[in-house]
């Protein structure tokens, strides 16, 4: 019998081993799910060997094997690293009886599989709170025999469920294990009550700011065809269908009586701000002014220089207001803005100081709400009934949660990615100073750009000089938030202009920072960032104006050093690379700080209290109970 080896280090490409397992009989598929398939999803190469207990994923990067690593079909978790496995061919006989087995399983769909469960799963009933899923126990009921679920409170307790109760898997946004409820008490009544008063503040508060729009009048702002078409046609790309609706709704409601107050979501490269700038345009054509608000002095620089190439034909006066400007051209900016002298200001909070005045503000744009602090949240939200209000987030807000509060938040969701954009291919690896190299060299070798990640300034100098040992030809630079203004002004226009090669920086990059030519992205001990942090930081690369694939490294230290909430984290980043996929990393942890940005960080604790899904049917309760209560001129504070 002929068997067929591949080890790591081995040098392979992807179409020469898919080559070999057609030799061998095994059958090409979309995903693997019994032995004898195969799938290739760019460099990652999933098989399950006909005589291995679980399939494994083959990395090649560059054109060698990287690593190799059994999953489990139900979650994709990494099980066991190898140095080689063997493929054996796929006989006549096994053939066969493979497809007998997948003619009998086709005849059945385990229950709990339906219903998104498996065996551990936290779980959440409506009446009887948060348990443990256990698995699937046939009960005899009335002579009849049923499948139930089998669901563990606290104190080892047992409940048997029909299948057909609203059982939903427990999802809190946090890794730590929910609480069991004790069953034949009041627990689980009283963790609904406390949550129920505090959705009831939230309902009132977004009611009584949409009460203010309501009575307030806004600002129609008229279009201006010839311009705009003139404007639009400065933008490099076609816009996708997810573009063209969003921008139809932000415009629909700047010509409304009613000011805007308009959530603009979208996963990370989708083009949120190409919609921005469209509105601040059309807001500055109308005589009004526009205050484009971001988290970070590097995002301002950003837009300010896209802004200023854009707007370079029209008569449209625009500044910059962050740190980067000297006190004396603060005050020269905060004059121009009181006298109504600038159309279009970019800035950091800097823009939200009492010495800050407009004369005639009409819209402000605010890009990732939530990175800003209390006070100037405060500011915001006092500004909300008088101006038109645009905010941008790349915090995936889960469906449920839209469809829940719908009538009290306008939102607008881009859920198509540009047509040349192609997912990250994204390796989860041991740190490897060879594997650097490579990858660096061969960015280097299509023209392109690498940012190399590592998030503590006091090791800056060494990792520097490591890699100028390393790639002594490759020109490097630094960027951190302790630099001065003007030394990080200027590393970050060497970078964007192409007179460096590989950028050094902290997460400094994470916010919207956007560099088509950076296409390979390589994150320093990856194992400390966030599950958020690393899919922003991973939006970085993949934005080139053509087909181009991007690479991401996120480098470890040994296994048995890294955490099991590390370990989960990156699992869940390199599982999904699909366009789109902060969506479904959203059921991971974001879709919880997408709730904890949009309703308030507090929210975070009740949601883990009774779960997400429970969470946003009991938001939509409180709103429709608030909204009830406002028309019979009651509402309620609790």
């Amino acid at each position: 019998m002929e068997l067929h080896q591949i080890k790591v280090g081995q040098k392979l490409k992807p179409e020469e081993l898919e080559f070999k397992l057609t030799e061998l009989k095994y059958q090409a598929v979309p995903a693997v799910s019994a032995p004898g398939h195969f799938s290739i999803r760019g460099a990652a190469i999933d098989i399950f060997p006909v005589s291995y207990r679980l399939p494994v994923r083959v990395r090649v990067a560059g054109d060698a094997i990287a690593n190799i690593r059994d999953f489990t079909l139900s979650d994709g978790r990494n099980m066991t690293e190898f140095d080689e496995v063997f493929l054996m061919p796929v006989s006549d006989l096994f053939q066969r009886k493979l497809e007998k087995l997948e003619e009998q399983f086709a005849l059945f769909e385990p229950v709990f599989k339906a219903k998104d469960l498996e065996r551990g799963d936290y779980v959440v009933h409506p009446n009887y709170g948060v348990g443990k899923f256990l698995g699937l126990k046939t009960l005899t009921d009335s002579g009849k025999k049923e499948k139930h679920l089998a669901i563990e409170y606290a104190d080892r307790e047992i409940l048997y469920v029909s299948t057909r109760e609203p059982v939903e898997r427990f999802i809190g946004g946090s890794y730590s294990r929910p609480k069991l409820t004790k069953l034949h008490s009041k627990d689980w009544e009283r963790v609904q009550q406390k949550t129920k008063n505090a959705l009831h503040r939230v309902a009132s508060d977004m009611l009584e700011i949409q009460v203010k729009r309501n009575i307030e009048k806004g600002f129609e702002f008229k279009p201006q065809p010839e311009w705009e078409t003139k404007f639009s046609e400065g933008f490099a790309f076609e816009l996708t269908e997810g573009q063209k609706r969003s921008l139809k709704e932000v415009y629909a409601d700047m010509e409304g009586l009613r000011p805007m107050d308009r959530l603009l979501c979208g996963d990370v490269g989708y083009g949120k701000t190409e919609v921005a700038i469209r509105a601040a345009f059309r807001a500055a054509l109308n005589g009004k002014q526009v205050a484009f608000l971001v988290p970070t002095t590097l995002l301002a620089e950003q837009h300010y220089l896209r802004l200023k190439e854009r707007l370079m034909q029209f008569p449209v006066r625009l500044q910059l207001l962050s740190r980067f400007q000297t006190k004396d051209e603060g005050r020269r900016i905060a004059e121009g803005l009181r006298l109504g002298e600038i159309d279009i200001v970019v800035g950091t909070h800097r823009l939200l100081s009492k010495d800050i005045e407009f004369k005639d503000l009409g819209l402000v744009i605010i890009d990732e709400e939530q990175r800003f602090g209390v006070t100037h949240k405060e500011r915001l939200k006092s500004m909300r009934a008088l101006v038109d209000i645009l905010t941008l987030t790349a915090t995936p807000i889960p469906r449920t949660l839209h469809l829940s509060m719908l009538g009290v938040r306008d939102m607008s969701v881009i859920d198509t990615p540009p047509k040349t954009r192609l997912p990250v291919e994204t390796y989860v690896t041991p740190y490897n100073e060879g594997l650097i190299a490579q990858s660096v060299r061969k960015e280097l070798e299509r023209n392109g750009q690498i940012y190399f990640i590592h998030n503590r300034v006091q090791d800056m100098e060494k990792v520097y000089l490591k890699l100028k040992r390393l790639l002594p030809s490759v020109r490097l630079g630094v960027a951190h938030g302790q630099m001065s203004a003007g030394e990080l002004e200027k590393v970050m226009k060497d970078f964007m202009e192409h007179r460096l090669d590989c950028l050094i920086a902290t997460n400094i990059v994470e916010s919207g920072i956007d560099i088509p030519n950076v296409n390979t992205l390589i994150v320093d001990r990856a194992d400390m960032f966030g599950l958020a942090d690393l899919y922003q930081l991973r939006g970085r690369v993949g934005r080139y104006h053509q087909e181009r694939q991007a690479y991401a490294y996120l480098l470890i230290p040994p296994q048995a050093s890294m955490g099991e909430e590390a370990s989960k984290r990156l699992k869940a980043i390199e599982r999904f690379t699909d366009l789109g996929s902060g969506f479904k990393i959203a059921v991971e942890d974001l879709q919880i700080r997408g709730a904890g940005n949009l309703l308030g960080h507090e929210q975070s604790g009740f949601i883990h209290a009774v779960g997400f899904d429970m969470y946003c049917r009991m938001l939509k309760q409180a709103i429709e109970d608030q909204m009830n209560n406002q028309n019979t001129g009651a509402v309620r504070r609790t």
